[in-house]
Order: C-alpha cells, then structure tokens, then sequence
C-alpha cells in the first residue's frame, strides 16, 4: 500500500506539473473579446479551460450570455458584458433597466463582472435617436447599479469607434468630429462623474488597408521602421496604435478632461481577407498580435502618457463563422473553432507555448485520464 501511494504521489505531480505549465503563456493583463457570431464554437466551459489554460484573466462579451457568466463563475476572470444597441432605448426607462440588471447582471455575481458597455460603435450608426438615447441609457443603468449596491463592483462605458475623430494626425491635434460634439462632451462629463474610462475600437490594420501605398506596413506592425514625430509635442510614435490612443487623449482633453482613461476595447489584425483586403495575412496577424502581446507584457505607456500602462482587449478570441460583411471579419480569431491556433503568436520566440497551448491543454487532460485509470487499477488490485 505504502508503493501504491508513493506512486500515486508521483502521478499526482506529474498532473500538476502539465496542468501548469500553459499558465505560464499569457499571464500579461490582455485581455480578449469572446464573439460569439458563430454556429462552431466550443461550449463555455470548454473556453473557460482554455482562457484560463492561457491565463487570460479578462473577457469581453457582446451581450450577457448567463451560459457563458456560469461557465466562468468562481474562475477570478473579470467581464466586460454588453447591452446591445437594440436595447437601449428600453435601458432608458428605470424599470426596464432595473430589469435587465436583476435578470441579466445580480444572479451572477460570482462571476467577476465589472463593466457594462452599453451600446457597441453606436455613433457609427446614422441612427441620431440611437445617438440620444445613448447618454440616458448609460445614466439610467449606472442609477440602477447604485440602487442595488453593485456600483462598487461594476461600472458603466461605451464602446466608439475610431472614426468618431475628426482628426487624428498629429495625435496632440486629436479632436472629435463637429457633429458628434454635443453628445461627447455629455459623455464625457459623465465618465468624469462615475470615474469609468472611455472605450475606442481602434484598428490601424483599416488604415493600412485603405492606403497601403502611404501608410508603411512595420509602421502599423509595431516592427522596427523610422515612426513618425509630432511636430506640434515633439513627441515620437514608432507605431500607429499609440497615435491613435494618443489622439483620442488630445480629444478629450479638447472637451476640457485630463481625469478620464482611455481603454483600447478592440484591437486586431484579419488573418485573411478578400482580395481587395490588403494586407489581411496570417503572417500580418500574427506580427500585429505579436508585437502587441509583447508591449502590454513590458506595461508600455504612450509617449503622451508613457507612465499610463496601455489598457487592450485584442480581437477576437476566435474566428466567428457567421459574421457579415467582407471575409476579414470572419477571420480576427487567434483561435479556430477546434480550439488549434491561427497562427503563431510567439513572434522570435516571444511566448512560443501560445501556439501549442491547445496540445499542452490536451495534454493535461491526458494525463488527468492517465491518473485517473492507474487509481482505479490501484483500487480493484
């Protein structure tokens, strides 16, 4: 008995030693978009292995899906859940919205959630009582988290995006276009009032891919190249993301704020595209990404806030099947469906395990199953 106990030992560390050794992968503080325009993703808990094999520990969601707040209960992951546009004329009624808070956000507070993004890119829509409602809506459901005692534990934003700027070169020249003004500086006032940061969808690979003859492609990599200066700050950008981070910042002080984050909610690159998509390659996708992963590990700044580490939720988890419009918005996933990885994101080595964690995560569960039947051998012997 004393032999089959050593040895059942010795399995049992084993078992730990795979069961860890993915967590080693991204323990960098990115966070992650889970879409779910899809009819081929894996089950919730089967991504909650896997986010937390890769140890991600921030996710973003589209909606408040209570099978994917389950699957993730006590897993320490912190959410972003969504209120999509088609709400949010109801989310201005305080009934509606309290409601929606006691169905969608109170049974699930086991799960870490923190943000609610009320409405997606909604100034993208040409819809002006979309654009009125927004405000109220965000008000009427942060009213509603300070009533149930939840606004502690989670705030309220919305997500923009990028083209909400009028202007966006040089970055300390950032401002926000003319007819978006009366709604931003409202919104602005109040994200100062509840201290909650201010959410772009900011992709330079859009900006490549409308002018690939003038914007240089290691530019937009984060890959060595001669960057830019601003002329008005001095201040020099070796890649665009941070330009344009940095000009959302030069906006909102425009507005009259200095006390307001910005957050980057969705950034990425298309691993394919159609064929007026330059630029939409794995090897592209996985330099963007890459490069990425690295910045955020080394908790860069902006060289306009360079001592405000950059704040990023990469899209997308996977690649999501049924979304509409051209072939690259089918194809931002790090992920297949199957769990296999896209590309490789471990650019020169940087986090090569990343691209086997789909085989290190079967690996545990193969040696889990391994453990498993050497105690029930050990049992009936």
């Amino acid at each position: 008995m004393a032999a089959c106990s050593s040895l059942l030992f010795r399995l049992l560390l084993v078992l730990l030693t795979f069961s860890d050794s993915p967590v080693q992968i991204l323990g960098l503080g990115v966070g992650i978009n889970y879409g779910q325009i899809a009819n081929n993703l894996p089950s919730p808990s089967r991504v909650s292995y896997l986010l937390r094999s890769l140890n991600i520990s921030r996710v973003k969601l589209y909606d408040a899906d209570p099978n994917v707040l389950v699957a993730f209960s006590n897993t320490n992951v912190d959410f972003i859940i969504g209120l999509g546009n088609k709400y949010l004329q109801n989310m201005t009624d305080p009934i509606k919205a309290q409601n929606w808070v006691l169905q969608r956000v109170q049974p699930h507070l086991q799960t870490r959630i923190t943000c609610i993004t009320v409405g997606n890119e909604v100034f993208k829509t040409n819809d002006t009582q979309l654009w009125s409602n927004l405000l109220p809506a965000m008000q009427t459901v942060y009213s509603t988290l300070v009533d149930l005692g939840l606004d502690k534990q989670v705030t309220v934003t919305t997500a923009h995006s990028f083209d909400i700027l009028g202007v966006s070169y040089p970055p300390s020249a950032g401002a926000f276009r003319q007819d978006l003004g009366e709604y931003l500086h409202a919104i602005l006032n109040f994200h100062a009032q509840i201290k909650s940061p201010f959410l772009i969808n900011a992709y330079p690979y859009f900006a490549y891919k409308d002018k690939p003859n003038e914007v240089p492609l290691d530019y937009v990599l984060f890959q060595p190249n001669q960057g830019t200066v601003d002329p008005i700050t001095n201040l020099k950008y070796d890649n665009m993301l941070y330009a344009q981070v940095d000009a959302v910042y030069s906006a909102i002080k425009a507005m009259g704020h200095t006390d307001i984050e910005v957050r980057v909610s969705e950034t990425g690159w298309p691993s394919r595209g159609d064929e007026n998509e330059v630029g939409a390659t794995p090897e592209n996708a996985g330099l963007y990404n890459g490069n990425l992963l690295k910045r955020i590990e080394e908790k860069q700044g902006t060289p306009a806030k360079p001592n405000v580490p950059i704040d990023i939720y990469v899209f997308a988890l996977f690649n999501e099947n049924l979304k509409p419009g051209p072939a690259s918005e089918r194809n931002y996933g790090l992920y297949y469906p199957d769990g296999t990885p896209v590309y490789n994101i471990g650019v020169q080595g940087y986090l090569p395990e990343l691209v086997y964690s789909s085989a290190s995560s079967k690996n545990a569960l193969s040696v889990s199953s391994l453990v498993i039947l050497v105690i029930a051998y050990l049992i009936s012997a």
